[in-house]
């Protein structure tokens, strides 16, 4: 069966009133916000307030954790337990000694690049590194020095797990 959405339009249609919103009906952001200023109450079936579901992970979900052991669960969120490998992204204005700050922030973090590749483009540069990261290594303090780099207007890094990024863009 198809889903349905409420959408921005929809929450406007319905005015003060409030919508009735069935177990396949997905509700943007956009039209949440909206219905939250606007006074539209959004309720279930049985007129309780509605709550969005969890999210659904797709059939193919558990088949993808028990096939694909190379990108283990990690342990939390801020600690790297193992040998992993992040993703970093920077994307900003070139000047000379972009990538020697980039890299030795990694290297003071006793991180490893294993792949590096950059554009440019009229001026600006986009640059993706897969870089390992050893065993009992802080996630959060390596996101923290990266994400600092470059000030307000020269470039702007970010950094994920590789695991984030491979399942993100899987098909």
């Amino acid at each position: 069966m198809a889903k349905k959405f409420i959408t921005t339009e929809d929450v406007r249609r319905a005015g003060a009133g409030q919508i009735v919103v069935d177990a396949e009906t997905i509700v943007t952001p956009q039209a949440l916000e909206f219905a939250a200023q606007s006074g539209v109450r959004l309720v279930d079936a049985r007129g309780a307030g509605w709550s969005e579901p969890a999210p659904d992970r797709g059939p193919d979900a558990q088949r993808a954790m028990r096939s694909l052991p190379h990108l283990p669960e990690p342990a939390s969120d801020s600690d790297i337990d193992s040998t992993q490998m992040v993703v970093v992204t920077a994307v900003g204005r070139n000047r000379a000694g972009v990538l020697a700050e980039i890299t030795s922030a990694l290297s003071g973090l006793n991180g490893s690049v294993h792949d590096i590749s950059q554009k440019m483009v009229q001026g600006y540069f986009h640059l993706v590194l897969t870089v390992e990261v050893p065993p009992g290594s802080s996630f959060a303090q390596l996101k923290q020095v990266l994400e600092c780099l470059g000030g307000q207007d020269d470039y702007v890094c970010r950094v994920m797990h590789e695991r984030v990024f491979r399942f993100m863009h899987r098909l």
